[in-house]
């Protein structure tokens, strides 16, 4: 799932970011999957780890055409609720699974980081603006 400040872009927070992060089960199928689908796309980083080693570690940073942060766990949600609540979006006919607005601004609460409390800050006045 999108999570991070791209997750904040997609709903509507106008803000500059320079990775993608993304949340995954963690699990060595999955990261199998996830690692193969990389390499696709032309990532030679993803050649470099193997899905033990993604699991084993919270955070595994891929940095070759554009940086992924590919993260395991992640404050203030876990992922098998995180995934139950889930958005999808369609972005030129592929479909993308992104937090839910709840679980991102949750997220962003518990990293405590300044940008991550403006995006909140951001998020929530999008909601008033919205009458959410």
């Amino acid at each position: 799932m999108v999570i991070g400040g791209v997750a904040s872009v997609l709903y509507g927070v106008p803000r500059v970011t320079f990775d993608l992060d993304i949340l995954i089960e963690a699990s060595a199928d999955n990261a199998k999957k996830l690692l193969k689908a990389l390499v696709e796309a032309g990532f030679g980083t993803a050649t470099l780890t193997d899905p033990d080693d993604v699991v084993s570690h919270e955070i595994t940073v891929f940095n070759d055409k554009v940086r992924i942060d590919v993260q395991t766990s992640t404050p203030g949600i876990t992922f098998n609720d995180a995934w139950l609540r889930r958005e999808t979006i369609n972005y030129q006919g592929q479909d993308f699974f992104i937090l839910c607005k709840e679980d991102l601004i949750a997220s962003k609460r518990a990293c405590k980081r300044a940008v991550d409390l403006e995006d909140v800050r951001l998020l929530e006045k999008l909601d008033e603006k919205n009458g959410e």
